[in-house]
């Protein structure tokens, strides 16, 4: 007689034991647990590509580290998400993110609403401790209602994976390799020129200041003033 795998998983999360569907990720049951994973790239209802790595977590058993969103439950499971080594790592991304590009919070259109900034605050990130890369990019503002700063990029494809799952019109995409990736649109044209829908989803997922729209420069969002200390010190570490 063959086994049939059960549908429920039990495993443990930060010394809580949880149960999962078969199929489901890390994130997805920490989520539903209240067990706080950061995270830039995921998005709820948006495929997983594991990209910016700050929901790495830790798999009793294991040396290596697990994204949390694309890795999905075993049964007996034991996890753990707030270690230090992981407060580490994630600091660590966290200061390359801020140091590959020109993220100068006091001058952007998002400081204050910026899921990036916001973690950098809510991980202890107090300087960045790497050279900053300061390169030449683009503003691309061709587009009538919006505009494209591909110094605020952090690469997550979030932009890429709603044009192309929710709104079906896959007009963005990556272009160039490490580094020198690029998120682009159609094949390298100005927003402006392009097939875009003017849908502004993408302008909406966006977790920086990369993706905006125009009308909404100078409009109120929420502050967060404990936080311009720390980009001073960010800068002075250059």
């Amino acid at each position: 007689m063959s086994m049939v795998e059960t549908d429920v998983k039990t495993l443990v999360i930060d010394e809580q034991e949880v149960s999962a569907r078969t199929g489901q990720t890390i994130l997805e049951v920490a989520r539903e647990n209240d067990i706080n994973i950061p995270t830039l790239c995921h998005l709820e209802g948006l495929s997983d590509v594991g990209a910016c790595r700050l929901c790495l977590v830790e798999v009793k058993g294991s040396a290596k580290l697990f994204p949390a969103c694309v890795t999905t439950v075993q049964e007996g499971m034991e996890i753990s998400t707030s270690t230090e080594r992981l407060q580490k790592h994630r600091r660590t991304i966290l200061e390359l993110l801020f140091a590959e590009r020109n993220h100068i919070c006091s001058v952007c259109v998002s400081n204050g609403n910026c899921e990036l900034q916001t973690l950098g605050q809510e991980q202890g990130l107090t300087h960045v401790r790497l050279p900053y890369r300061n390169p030449d990019l683009s503003v691309d503002a061709s587009h009538e209602r919006f505009t494209l700063d591909h110094n605020r990029c952090i690469l997550c494809t979030r932009c890429v994976r709603v044009c192309s799952e929710i709104e079906g019109a896959h007009i963005w995409d990556v272009m160039g390799r490490g580094i020198n990736s690029l998120i682009i649109s159609d094949l390298h044209q100005d927003w402006g020129s392009s097939a875009c829908t003017r849908c502004g989803k993408c302008v909406q997922v966006c977790p920086t200041g990369a993706l905006f729209d125009k009308s909404k420069i100078g409009s109120d969002h929420p502050k967060y003033p404990e936080f311009l200390p720390y980009l001073n010190l960010m800068r002075e570490a250059q």
